[in-house]
């Protein structure tokens, strides 16, 4: 098993199709799923003429374009581990997740060098390649495009192939690292639910959807944007790009939809030639499909659930979302997500976020699972479930064992309904707990998008008061006394406008962290 192998598949099934267009330096540039398949065969020579051999690890810096890809696919060719770090993560981050796993390799963009300047850790790394013109102490990967290829070596289920970061409670990074079998696995459960199709095109800003597309005969474009803040892209020349190339199909996160949307109701543009749409990475609430659904009105919209860890766990579609369930979602019902996919194991058991789930028998595990209707935290199982962490670190907080099977924690909480479609209401930590009861932030948030001028809200807890924190949209006053009115059952004592933050990859979720330090600076 190399996952690598499924790319080559599609190369000889549609040879001459454009795999990946990009833009660089304002000019588009496409590749088609032979050449890419080529670029990545001829990498590989390369890396391994410099010496690296399966099981090494090999660091990635460089933006979704057409060398991530080929870079990408050289290192499952050869059964190397790719490596990503977020570089605004800033310095001390970065040499903290590298000190986790010995890395052997480089592959930057002449940009991304720079920062070996102040980064030990990355002088240290001894073989170095850079994705553009020469620079001192690395090698170039052009003169690859003249070299032999290399064939896929032989992986089984459990060789690592790709390693991101994330935080556990402690703020201490933990490497997930993703084998052959779980992305093999992945692919399938997404080629299936997000009904890819060989020859379709498909406006890619999320990364691993570019690899479905590959495994699937799929051609992505990645869109004339800075996709490291989808929240602050520039629509225009993506509608452009939009217009230009009639793509039938888009996938990205709720944010950079919002700046679409944004464009799309100034402009009077529609983008008629979408007939999917698909969005997560992200809480996805109600206001964004509906709006959607108007600037793409041939489109059928989905809006997919997951995590790092897991994904997708469950898929919504848009028309399938009735009066009634619209109506539920105001009233504070929580956040729709759909049923959960078919691939995997979805359990919802009594929230005991913060306490650790020793091992448990079937018997056990029954009990502890809460009946229909009834909020607690959501868990799953799966081939596409990250089994565990680097070294063990985290799988304390996050994973459990049911007799032989391995369950992992998202950290949300939430409910099925009697239909067997899974409710958000948020994450286990940020729940409100005081003399009124319980109360989870989706409930207050998704109930309050349906005001006019809210682009983001947040309820909290502040010194024993109930806050709901709404960031207005631009040229926009939300009308504070209706909210609060129409809110009443929810027990805020204010509602205040400020600049809510949020999460640095999707710019979407809030940052309750952040928020409540900002909170106390206020006090």
């Amino acid at each position: 098993m190399n996952i690598a192998n499924l790319f080559s598949e599609q190369a000889k099934c549609f040879p001459n199709a454009v795999a990946i267009t990009d833009t660089k330096h304002g000019r588009e540039r496409r590749i088609t799923f032979a050449e890419l398949e080529h670029a990545s065969a001829s990498i590989a020579t390369l890396l391994e003429q410099k010496g690296l051999q399966k099981g090494d690890a090999v660091l990635v810096f460089q933006t979704m374009s057409i060398e991530l890809y080929s870079v990408l696919g050289a290192l499952f060719r050869l059964g190397l581990v790719a490596v990503f770090v977020d570089p605004s993560a800033g310095v001390k981050r970065l040499e903290q997740c590298c000190s986790l796993y010995l890395i052997k390799g480089l592959i930057a963009s002449p940009k991304a060098h720079l920062l070996r300047v102040v980064s030990s850790t990355l002088q240290n790394i001894p073989i170095k390649f850079s994705t553009g013109f020469w620079l001192p102490g690395a090698t170039t990967l052009n003169p690859a495009r003249r070299l032999g290829s290399t064939e896929p070596v032989t992986c089984d289920a459990d060789t690592p192939a790709l390693m991101t970061f994330t935080s556990g409670s402690t703020g201490q990074p933990k490497a997930a690292v993703r084998t052959h079998g779980f992305l093999s696995a992945q692919h399938q459960t997404l080629a299936k639910n997000l009904d890819l199709r060989g020859g379709e095109l498909d406006v890619s800003t999320l990364p691993i959807f570019v690899l479905a597309n590959l495994a699937s005969g799929v051609s992505s474009l990645i869109p004339n944007a800075d996709l490291r803040s989808p929240g602050r892209v520039k629509a225009a020349p993506i509608v452009r790009q939009i217009l230009q190339h009639q793509p039938s199909r888009l996938s990205a996160s709720p944010a950079f939809l919002e700046r679409l949307i944004e464009y799309c109701e100034e402009s009077g543009e529609q983008l008629s030639s979408l007939q999917k749409i698909f969005t997560g990475g992200a809480p996805v609430f109600p206001h964004v499909l509906e709006q959607m659904s108007h600037i793409a009105p041939n489109a059928e919209i989905g809006a997919v659930y997951g995590s790092t860890e897991a994904e997708p766990i469950a898929h919504i579609a848009w028309r399938e979302v009735e009066t009634n369930d619209k109506q539920a979602m105001m009233n504070g019902k929580g956040l729709l997500a759909g049923k959960p996919v078919t691939d995997i194991s979805l359990r919802i058991i009594k929230d005991q976020w913060g306490r650790v789930i020793p091992n448990l028998t079937r018997a056990t595990f029954d009990q502890m699972t809460m009946p229909t209707t009834r909020v607690g935290e959501i868990v799953v199982s799966g081939e596409h479930a990250l089994r565990g962490y680097l070294n063990g670190v985290g799988d304390e907080e996050t994973k459990f064992n049911v007799d032989f099977s391995r369950w992992h924690r998202t950290g949300d909480a939430g409910y099925l309904d009697e239909q067997g479609r899974l409710w958000l209401l948020g994450r286990c930590s940020a729940k409100i707990e005081d003399e009124y009861g319980v109360l989870y932030p989706f409930a207050a948030e998704c109930a309050v998008y349906q005001h006019r001028g809210v682009k983001r809200a947040a309820a909290v807890l502040h010194r024993g008061k109930r806050l709901l924190l709404l960031e207005p949209k631009i040229n926009q006053r939300p009308d504070l006394a209706a909210i609060k009115n129409s809110l009443a059952w929810a027990k805020f004592v204010d509602v205040c406008l400020t600049n809510l933050a949020v999460d640095k990859r999707h710019n979407a979720k809030i940052d309750y962290g952040k928020l409540q330090a900002m909170l106390e600076k206020l006090e």
